[in-house]
C-alpha cells in the first residue's frame, strides 16, 4: 500500500512540474537585458554595431566626497578657456553628438538648468526653456523678388545656430587644499559656451558667453553621454569621465582678484600666456611648499 501510494505522489508531482510553465525551460536564466541576434534581427532598423552598448546607460555617478568648511585651509578660483580647435579637445566638436548639442538639448528640455550672465558669473538667474531656445536661433528678413511680377516681398527666415560655430567654452573651478587628506583638489562649478558677436557686415566684434550651466548638477547627463575616443572606438569614456580626469586642454583667463578682472585687461600680447602659466605654476607651487624634505 505504501509502495502504491509513493508511485502515485511521483505522478502527480511530474504532472505538476512539466504542467506549470512557470518550470519551463528560460531562455534567458540569468535574467540579464541582452538581446540574441533573433531579437535584434526582428527590429525595423540594423544594429550598426556588433553588440548592443547599454553599460554607458546604467553607469551611476559617484557623489563626491563631502568636504568640512573647516578643511578647506587654502581656496583659489579660477577661469579657463577651453578651445575646441586643439587637438587635445577635438571630440568636443565630434560632428555626430557635439557637446554643444548636448547641453542645449538637455537646457531646452529642462532636464539641467541654464544661468544668465552676470559681472561675477553666479548662478542666480535661471533662464526659461524659451530664452534658452531663442538663443540658439535668430529671426531675419530676406527681400526677395516674385519672378513674374517683379514685386518685392518679404521673407522672414530664422537661422539655427551651427554647433560648429561655438569654438569655446569657459570654465569655472575651484581649487582647495584639503587639510583632511593633506591634498590638493579641484571642482569644476560651471561652464558656458562662447559665440562670436558680428557686426552687419560680418565681421568680429567680440566674444560672449551665452550662459552658464551648474556642473555638479549635469553630471549625471554627461555620465549617458559618450565621448569620442580617437584611440579607441570600443571605450566606455563618457563625458563625467572627460572633465573629471581632467581630460582637455584649456589656458587660464581670470583667477579671483580684488579688481574682478581678467589677465587680457591689464596685460597683452605674450604677457597674457606668460601671466597664466604664472597662475598655474603659483598653485602647483602652494602645494609643493607645504610639505619639507
Amino acid at each position: 500500500m505504501k509502495i502504491a501510494f509513493k508511485i502515485l505522489s511521483l505522478c502527480l508531482l511530474g504532472m505538476l512540474v512539466f504542467s506549470n510553465p512557470t518550470f519551463a525551460q528560460d531562455p534567458n536564466p540569468t535574467g540579464s537585458n541582452v538581446r540574441t541576434e533573433a531579437e535584434v534581427a526582428d527590429d525595423d532598423l540594423p544594429l550598426d554595431d556588433i553588440v548592443e552598448k547599454r553599460l554607458v546607460d546604467d553607469r551611476m555617478v559617484l557623489p563626491y566626497q563631502p568636504i568640512r568648511e573647516a578643511d578647506v585651509f587654502w581656496e583659489k578660483r579660477i577661469w579657463r578657456v577651453i578651445d575646441i580647435r586643439e587637438k587635445m579637445n577635438l571630440p568636443f566638436a565630434y560632428p555626430e553628438k557635439p557637446f554643444f548639442t548636448i547641453v542645449m538639448e538637455a537646457a531646452i528640455n529642462g532636464e539641467i538648468a541654464a544661468y544668465n550672465v552676470n559681472e561675477y558669473d553666479k548662478f542666480e538667474n535661471k533662464l526659461q526653456p524659451g530664452e534658452i531656445a531663442s538663443m540658439g536661433s535668430n529671426i531675419d528678413t530676406v527681400i526677395t523678388f516674385d519672378p513674374e511680377t517683379y514685386e518685392e516681398q518679404v521673407q522672414i527666415v530664422r537661422n539655427d545656430l551651427n554647433p560648429e560655430d561655438v569654438k569655446q567654452y569657459r570654465l569655472k573651478e575651484v581649487w582647495f587644499f584639503d587639510e583632511n587628506t593633506s591634498t590638493m583638489q579641484v571642482r569644476i562649478l560651471g561652464i558656458a559656451p562662447l559665440i562670436d558677436v558680428k557686426d552687419d557686415n560680418g565681421n568680429y566684434r567680440f566674444t560672449k558667453p551665452m550662459f552658464w550651466i551648474y556642473y555638479p548638477d549635469c553630471r549625471e547627463l554627461f555620465a549617458r553621454h559618450k565621448v569620442f575616443n580617437p584611440g579607441n572606438d570600443g571605450d566606455l569614456g563618457t563625458w563625467e569621465d572627460l572633465f573629471e580626469r581632467r581630460f582637455f586642454s584649456s589656458y587660464v583667463y581670470k583667477e579671483s582678484n580684488v579688481y574682478n578682472r581678467r589677465i587680457q585687461d591689464y596685460l597683452q600680447g605674450v604677457d597674457i600666456l606668460l601671466e597664466a602659466d604664472k597662475i598655474k605654476q603659483e598653485i602647483f607651487n602652494y602645494e609643493h611648499d607645504l610639505w619639507s624634505y
